[in-house]
């Protein structure tokens, strides 16, 4: 899926549509000291059994989500392009 690296949409700070420049969303590294990591950490120490998830099918495709910054107030929103795809997003020279 091709996206131009400059699209005309509507902002929600400026209420209004403005040209929003397009990044790829990247996932940050988790934090060890999440609540979640904690929380996993102390149930797998000593006999508790089983703590891990139950295994589900595989997903057919990922949601692309891109950052959309916009050229006027700067405040970054997020967008899902298309729902579930295999192919990757590739932003427009």
């Amino acid at each position: 899926m091709k996206i131009e690296k400059e699209i005309k949409t509507y902002c929600k700070h400026c209420k209004k549509h403005t040209k929003h420049t397009v990044k790829l969303y990247n996932k940050k590294q988790q934090s060890g000291l999440s609540i979640g990591t904690r929380r996993h950490e102390r149930a797998i120490r000593g006999y508790v059994g089983s703590v891990e998830p139950k295994i589900h099918p595989k997903k057919l495709g990922k949601k692309q989500k891109t950052m959309l910054n916009c050229t006027v107030c700067k405040k970054t929103s997020e967008r899902v392009f298309g729902m579930r795809t295999k192919k990757k997003i590739e932003i427009k020279r």
